[in-house]
């Protein structure tokens, strides 16, 4: 599959992107894809460093007749989001990503494609590679570990790097230059429990919330997406309060990044109200079919018996709590810019929900480009999670990006766009995090933009790579890079 993929153009890009993908890589486990930077970096002969937390920086002097340019930082991450369909058996610790060309797309077969930050990372490789390309001394920065905490960007120190602009490799769509970013807070709720004994005369069921897009936390929170651990928790929620619904499991969504596809609950019900729990649940189900008919048209939700009854159940009051904390929590749009049109300031992701043999784990991630305001949906969330009993905890607070209008590099950017494209460039500020803002912290003066082709369905198996914007996106580069200002 991957020779197909080989064949596309520009080839120096698609097969350094199939090289990549053939390397596991998924976050905080990039030992081998860190050693086959490394390895890629001393084959060419140039100076290759790997950093204390494992950023790989590769070091290529100026083409002939560039040399009094300004020297560019070219910046791309190096780790994956891994999600794959329930159907897919893969094991993204040892295999490479299977891939294949449909129509204008490269997709994956199964699971997420890589493209978010791959097809970056390829294109820095192909530029080291290449001989024939002309451009000012690069310093390629590839930093770890950007899709759970960006602890790469974090760990950077100062003085490792002399660029004075960075070309940050990582938006999605290729009309766009990003010029800012959000910046965003993991929020953690944690609670112990004593099981119960399951009721005597109880049945059990398995509620199965399935089907649904998922997608990126940030950039498709707005699209009105469905999220499996809200939509598990109105069934919850009614079935408690009709039926006097147990708990015994749930286990819903993945990774915080990624707005949560799938929610797995065990539950008991008293045996007299069987019949009647089953149709008005079907009542329930039509009427959230019928929510997101538009948006989620492949939406399932599944209540199938257990052969056996769970044993062990959540005790009342503490399922009494949690089902009204997770209704009260915020998830999706909590405010939208007041400076820029159509883009959110501050948003919420209740990503994953785990319960079951004594321990409850709730996990968001909580973005905003305002600090004061991620930290006051962050607080929102604390109180609703505590008020439940949880123990709640902030962690990997990561600044957002403020926006340079008067940037050096977008005029050059905005020029290139509009005479290679007849039209000008939306240039915006994204609802994702760029590691721009982190890396800002240790480089202030160096100016910084972020663009990159078109990619769909990130952080979910739907992603997918447009072929055609690749070679839009690929000769843009090549124009950036033979025009960067003088010293």
């Amino acid at each position: 599959m991957s020779q197909e993929v080989r064949n596309l153009e520009p080839k120096a890009l698609w097969n350094k992107f199939a090289d990549l993908n053939a390397v596991p890589r998924p976050s905080k486990k990039e030992e081998r894809v860190i050693a086959f930077m490394m390895d890629f970096g001393k084959k060419l002969g140039f100076e290759t460093i790997k950093d204390e937390v494992g950023n790989v920086i590769i070091k290529k002097p100026a083409t002939a007749g560039m040399e009094n340019r300004k020297t560019i930082v070219m910046q791309s991450h190096l780790d994956m989001v891994h999600q794959k369909n329930n159907d897919t058996t893969f094991d993204f610790d040892t295999q490479g990503i299977e891939m294949y060309v449909d129509g204008d797309w490269v997709r994956a077969k199964g699971t997420t494609l890589g493209a978010d930050n791959g097809l970056g990372v390829a294109t820095i490789m192909a530029i080291l590679e290449s001989t024939d390309i002309p451009h000012p001394a690069i310093e390629a920065l590839f930093t770890i570990d950007e899709e759970t905490g960006m602890t790469g960007a974090m760990g950077l120190k100062g003085g490792l790097l002399e660029g004075q602009i960075l070309l940050n490799l990582d938006t999605e769509e290729d009309d766009e230059i990003d010029i800012g970013c959000a910046g965003g807070v993991d929020v953690t709720a944690v609670a112990e429990y004593d099981e119960e004994d399951a009721p005597a005369d109880s049945v059990g069921y398995r509620i199965t919330v399935k089907g649904l897009n998922g997608g990126h936390s940030g950039m498709q929170i707005h699209e009105g997406l469905g999220n499996a651990n809200k939509i598990m928790n109105r069934l919850l929620y009614s079935g408690y309060e009709d039926f006097g619904l147990q708990i015994s499991k749930i286990n819903g969504g993945s990774l915080r990044n990624a707005i949560p596809r799938e929610s797995v609950a065990e539950v008991i019900i008293a045996e007299m109200y069987d019949e009647a729990f089953e149709f008005d649940m079907q009542e329930i189900i039509n009427d959230i079919k019928a929510e997101f008919k538009t948006t989620e048209p492949n939406l399932q939700i599944v209540i199938e018996k257990l052969d056996q009854v769970p044993a062990k159940v959540l005790p009342s009051m503490a399922q009494f709590y949690l089902v009204r904390a997770l209704y009260t929590a915020h998830n999706g749009v909590y405010r939208m810019s007041a400076d820029f049109d159509n883009l959110v300031e501050t948003s919420n992701n209740i990503a994953k929900v785990t319960v079951g043999g004594g321990n409850l784990k709730i996990e968001c991630l909580t973005r905003s480009s305002v600090e004061s305001s991620k930290f006051d949906l962050a607080n929102a969330l604390r109180s609703a999670f505590e008020l439940m009993g949880c123990e709640v905890t902030f962690s990997g607070s990561y600044p957002g990006w403020t926006p340079n209008p008067n940037s050096e590099i977008l005029d050059v950017l905005t020029a290139i766009y509009e005479k290679q494209n007849g039209s000008k460039a939306h240039v915006v500020a994204c609802h994702a995090g760029l590691e721009c803002g982190i890396l800002g912290q240790n480089y202030p003066g160096m100016d910084m933009i972020s663009f990159g082709p078109t990619i769909k369905g990130a952080h979910s198996p739907d992603e997918r790579a447009s072929i055609s914007s690749a070679q839009k996106y690929w000769k843009f580069v090549l124009e950036i890079l033979a025009n960067i200002p003088a010293k």
